[in-house]
């Protein structure tokens, strides 16, 4: 079967779900001055610069972007981001990474920041596969799907062209 058959979000659902997140979000932190909005790198960055671009277009929140840095092949290794930790030291975070797989990602983005204190702290996903191997759960998601483990989802970000993939 041909990657063509398994779409499960096209380019304008794409957009809709990062309108609806950010709507979410906005929700979420409607009594906060400002939102950090931090981004695993690759596609969960991508997936986060969206986010808060159109977090600020449609509201009065000062929005923060940093980039998370976590080897997804040993997630054990030290996790870093883009900006020092004394920047988000008590302020309303959102972790963004583009599919929520077994969990182990954002379990260690998680744990990064619990070494600083924090006002608010939540996920947000593109998509939310329900077979989870760790505890960990998307606040905020465009899509769940019930997948087997042997199927993959495959999101590829395109500025004309975005879509989602179940291979």
């Amino acid at each position: 079967m041909s990657t063509l058959n398994n779409i499960i979000l096209n380019h304008k659902q794409i957009h809709q779900k990062i309108k609806r997140i950010a709507y979410q979000i906005y929700e979420a932190n409607s009594s906060e001055k400002e939102v950090l909005i931090a981004g695993i790198q690759g596609n969960g960055m991508y997936f986060a610069t969206q986010l808060a671009k159109t977090l600020q277009e449609i509201s009065t929140l000062d929005v923060h972007l940093c980039e998370v840095f976590i080897d997804k092949k040993k997630p054990l290794n030290t996790v870093s981001t883009s900006i020092e930790a004394s920047a988000y030291k008590n302020k309303s975070i959102v972790l963004v990474d583009d599919v929520l797989n077994s969990g182990s990602t954002l379990m260690y983005g998680i744990r990064h920041f619990l070494d600083v204190p924090l006002k608010r702290f939540k996920t947000a996903v593109l998509v939310n596969r329900n077979h989870k191997k760790y505890p960990v759960k998307a606040d905020f998601k465009g899509i769940s799907l019930s997948t087997s483990i042997k199927e993959h989802v495959e999101v590829i970000f395109d500025k004309k062209n975005s879509k989602a993939y179940l291979v």
